[in-house]
């Protein structure tokens, strides 16, 4: 019988490689699942099936792992490389076919005793074909291709046409000697029992992870939404209004207008047509961290993907990317704008629902929206939208827009059986194809509405992108965060279960919010075009040297290195010449030739656009940067002096820039990169003082370390001046209004952002001076009278003193000298 299986294996091997292509997941087994290579491994399958280990066979080879038709040697025994949990069922029969899996582990586990130092890595392999979950209404290509166990002929049309979106996932390897030493009274049968049942909870988990839960019809999901008791009250509100039955098509076409229709074909025909694009335009996706959400999947939690929002891309390539780590695809909240033919139907059909900008005070649709999510929630599907709401024009986070978490919130609050994780995910670009869209927008142009054409039009002008970079954040597990932000958050279930909100949701929701858009900074990825342009943006007339842009940035990543930012967020792994070879490659730099080497310049179109990709990662050089600010704008300091004026303001900083360290963690951090400043010679230490380095003395450097303390100095130096520019407008002023502040400030900016060539677009935006202003109340620098309006005091007056040592001195003058006529809700002394 043997030899009848070997001979059949070696008749549909080659004819079976030629069907499959075979991806595999995670790609570092040994550092995140702990498979060695030194130890001996067996693999344990759901199936008993040919194809099955054919397709682990060719994975396992470009790993360099076993191979799993070879028997191995345990204590002078040839043992199988191969468990299975079932055996393959007949075409005809259901019923399941129980393997020889506890009879094998028995004796597998009975080896221990004549081998005390064996210890084998039992690994849990999931093969996934198409991985379509399962469906609550099966057609007839269902019943060739959705059954666990499938017999030959199942299998044989599974092969032929889900053979290319095959997928081998690995699992965290079981020690057989940890599970005999820990039983050590079980008995070898008991052992194996004890193996088997947990290798079929695991599969089960497995397979919820992968492919998600099973698929309701929409007509059934349609049902759950319009029957539920907070819609059913809606509609008769509305009933009030107009004809019920109004009310009633009202919420149905609410309902269809919302809903996705999720297809895996679709699906599967999209990551082929993605994969060719991104090969085209992009020389790599670099991911990050996916160990924490396949961490998460393991454990069933209910994910919520919550990233940044820097392109219409992100929909594609976050979906694109969970789908390659072997995770479900998730159900995406996307903007009613992009539901245009086709976009809108193909969209729907890969998982988008859409939502409105605005609700409009629609009580109706509120409720029918909150209730779709509500569903997807308790019935284990994972969720992706974005916390700012919209994309951002300026590479910047912009502030949380909170309703999807609120509705995140309530829904835990109604009960979900599932635990909910957010995870916050970071996406960078060498590359957004908006961005001149976007400083258009900016100057005031009317936002394009999305269509057709714009879409075609894109498409056509493809072109080398660089590359990509998406970084899963830490995970906020919303349970605990709610235990320890508002402890008493359970008391509010009865009232959300009647309609009601709970008074310390809006509050918890708010600082929610922020604590997302902070780990999404935490996670920031650094690459060419981001520590490119923040090197040119900084020097004058945004020109350096070959030598001096291939010295600062170098500088740039072994201070972050040896003083990282966070733990999550990346680095390059090439040397600053590599990556600014790769970087010229995009085309965004003027280089001129001469004797003395490649000089890099940008025009101020060119500059404009590249803020947007400094911004991406101002926030990590916000603190050096200051540091450096410090030492040059005071001449030297002690460190003291150093710390405590950044301690001042940081809060202000961390506010604009969502910092995510506590005040006492951004004073560690800063004396630890004081440290690291010195080590690498950005910094000098005379009689106590922090002072700059000294420039030099052989022509033969690779660069001027003095020169590249300056160049971080000017990375935060457009914030201090419009920090300083808000401030002087509170000079001779006993209390204002915050719009008028607000107004004053930003008419200001713009006339000194002309008069200083200050490119950034940031730098006179409402939003950011807004944040300042309130950064400014909270921390007790303005205070706030029985009217409303903003009191300065002696604080404000020493900060502006403070700030104006450290801004250019010819800005500090005009500054000063700018003032904006009094407004209505000012009052002078």
């Amino acid at each position: 019988m043997l030899d009848f299986r070997k001979l059949f294996l070696q008749i549909i091997k080659h004819p079976t490689r030629f069907l499959l292509k075979a991806n595999h997941t995670p790609a570092d087994l040994e550092g995140e699942l702990g498979i060695s290579k030194d130890k001996p491994i067996i693999y344990l399958l759901k199936s008993d099936s040919a194809t099955d280990l054919i397709a682990l066979e060719l994975v396992t080879k470009k790993l360099g792992l076993p191979n799993p038709f070879k028997a191995i040697n345990l204590a002078g025994t040839k043992t199988p490389a191969t468990l299975f949990v079932d055996k393959p069922r007949s075409f005809f029969s259901n019923g399941r076919k129980l393997s020889d899996l506890a009879r094998n582990s028995a004796e597998m586990f009975k080896l221990h005793r004549l081998d005390e130092n064996l210890d084998i890595q039992i690994v849990p392999v999931s093969i996934f074909w198409g991985r379509d979950p399962e469906k609550q209404s099966k057609g007839w290509s269902d019943l060739l291709t959705m059954r666990n166990s499938p017999g030959w002929l199942r299998k044989f049309f599974i092969v032929l046409f889900l053979g290319r979106d095959n997928v081998v996932g690995f699992s965290r390897a079981v020690s057989s000697r940890n599970m005999v030493s820990t039983m050590s009274k079980e008995s070898d049968e008991r052992l194996a029992h004890k193996l088997v049942r947990l290798a079929r909870t695991h599969f089960v988990r497995k397979q919820q992870a992968m492919t998600g839960p099973r698929l309701l019809h929409r007509t059934e999901l349609f049902n759950g939404v319009l029957g539920a008791d907070a819609v059913k009250a809606a509609i008769q509100e509305e009933a009030e209004k107009v004809p019920l039955q109004e009310a009633k098509a009202r919420a149905q076409k609410y309902i269809e207008e919302i809903a996705a229709d999720y297809n895996s074909t679709l699906i599967r025909l999209l990551d082929r047509v993605l994969t060719k694009v991104w090969n085209k335009i992009y020389n790599g996706i670099n991911v990050h961290h996916a160990d924490k959400v396949r961490e998460l999947a393991r454990n069933g939690h209910e994910i919520v993907y919550v990233p940044c929002h820097r392109s219409h891309m992100d929909y594609l390539l976050l979906t694109y990317v969970i789908y390659h780590e072997g995770l479900m695809t998730p159900y995406i909240a996307a903007g009613i704008n992009l539901n245009f033919w086709p976009i809108g139907g193909i969209f729907r059909r890969g998982g988008a629902f859409f939502i409105r900008r605005t609700f409009g005070g629609n009580k109706l649709y509120t409720a029918v929206f909150r209730e779709y999510l509500e569903q997807l929630f308790k019935r284990g599907y994972s969720v992706k939208y974005y916390a700012e709401g919209g994309r951002s024009r300026t590479g910047r986070l912009l502030p949380p827009k909170t309703g999807m978490l609120a509705m995140t919130v309530q829904a835990l609050l109604k009960g979900v059986n599932r635990p909910i994780s957010i995870v916050p995910v970071y996406i960078g670009y060498e590359h957004v194809m908006e961005v001149s869209t976007y400083l258009k927008e900016l100057k005031g142009t009317k936002k394009q509405k999305e269509s057709f054409t714009q879409i075609f039009s894109a498409i056509r002008n493809l072109k080398n992108y660089g590359h990509g970079f998406l970084n899963f954040g830490d995970p906020i597990n919303l349970s605990q965060y709610l235990d320890d932000v508002t402890p008493n958050w359970r008391e509010g279930r009865e009232l959300v279960q009647d309609g009601a909100k709970p008074n310390w949701l809006t509050p918890t929701v708010n600082r929610l919010g922020v604590d997302i858009l902070q780990r999404i900074n935490s996670a920031a990825a650094v690459n060419g075009m981001t520590l490119a342009a923040l090197c040119l943006l900084c020097a004058k007339k945004h020109t350096l040297s070959r030598e001096e842009l291939v010295f600062s940035m170098q500088t740039f990543i072994d201070m972050q290195r040896k003083s990282p930012f966070s733990h999550s967020t990346t680095l390059p792994e090439q040397d600053a010449d590599a990556l600014l070879e790769d970087t010229i490659k995009l085309g965004k730099f003027s280089i001129h030739e001469d004797k003395f080497g490649q000089v890099f310049s940008l025009d101020r179109r060119i500059a404009i656009t590249l803020t947007y990709y400094r911004n991406n990662i101002l926030h990590m050089f916000a603190i050096p940067s200051l540091i450096a600010a410090v030492v040059i704008g005071k001449r030297g300091c002690t460190r003291e002096k150093l710390t405590g004026l950044i301690s001042r303001l940081y809060p202000l900083l961390k506010r604009e820039l969502f910092l995510y360290m506590s005040d006492e963690k951004a004073a560690e951090y800063t004396s630890n990169l004081i440290d690291t400043m010195l080590d690498i010679g950005l910094l000098a230490e005379h009689d106590g003082q922090l002072v700059e380095p000294q420039p030099p003395r052989s022509n033969e450097s690779k660069g001027d370390p003095k020169y590249t303390l300056w160049l971080l100095n000017r990375v935060v130096q457009e914030t201090l001046q419009r920090y300083t520019l808000v401030l002087s407008q509170l000079e001779d002023v006993e209390r204002i209004s915050r719009p008028t502040l607000e107004e004053q400030s930003q008419r200001v900016a713009e006339r000194m952002s002309m008069l200083h060539g200050i490119n950034a677009p940031e730098f006179y935006d409402k939003n950011v001076l807004n944040t300042f202003i309130a950064a400014m109340r909270d921390n007790n620098l303005l205070s706030e009278d029985s009217n409303g309006l903003l009191v300065p005091d002696a604080e404000t007056k020493a900060l502006k003193e403070e700030l104006l040592t450290l801004v250019s001195p010819g800005y500090a003058q005009r500054v000063q000298q700018v003032k904006y006529l009094p407004l209505k809700g000012i009052n002078t002394k």
